[in-house]
């Protein structure tokens, strides 16, 4: 790792080949950060414990050996964010629902867009399972590792949405 002042956390960062590409698990000492899309090697990378659980996870998740992760997760957000995370984490594997059914369920169901927002601010895509929200009228919305992503994504799940 590149030096860094005393009050920086240390970054740990650790890629996995998957079938959507590079991905690249960032963590602090104790949880998972982020997990980047399109992820090429840095010369700083550093893996930690935690980088090689997530790295696992997405491992057996990518063969069809898991279906729910089991990971320390540090997300920092707002308030509403916290709770649009919290609840994507609830949406089962091979499940779809609209961001008007998130909103509903944190009981602001006129906070579609504000949902929208969030899920796409999320920083820990596929973990924190953001694929899974899709339009009201049943068609992929936008995802930010894009919608071949996304649509790939939920075909392993064994579901198919139009576009």
């Amino acid at each position: 790792m590149t030096s860094r002042s005393s009050t920086e956390t240390p970054r740990f960062r650790q890629l996995v080949d998957t079938p959507i590409g590079w991905l690249a698990v960032v963590a602090d000492a104790t949880a998972i950060v982020t997990i980047e899309f399109d992820a090429q090697t840095k010369p700083d990378d550093v893996s930690n414990t935690v980088t090689q659980a997530g790295v696992q996870q997405l491992q057996e998740y990518f063969q069809g050996l898991r279906t729910t992760f089991d990971l320390p997760l540090k997300m920092p957000g707002t308030q509403f964010q916290q709770q649009v995370w919290r609840t994507l984490i609830a949406v089962p594997f091979g499940v779809t629902c609209s961001y008007s059914d998130i909103a509903t369920r944190i009981d602001r169901p006129k906070a579609v867009r504000a949902v929208g927002a969030a899920n796409g601010k999320n920083p820990i895509p596929i973990v924190v399972p953001c694929h899974r929200i899709i339009g009201s009228s049943g068609t992929l919305t936008g995802y930010a590792g894009g919608l071949d992503k996304k649509q790939w994504l939920l075909a392993h799940e064994g579901l198919t949405v139009k576009r």
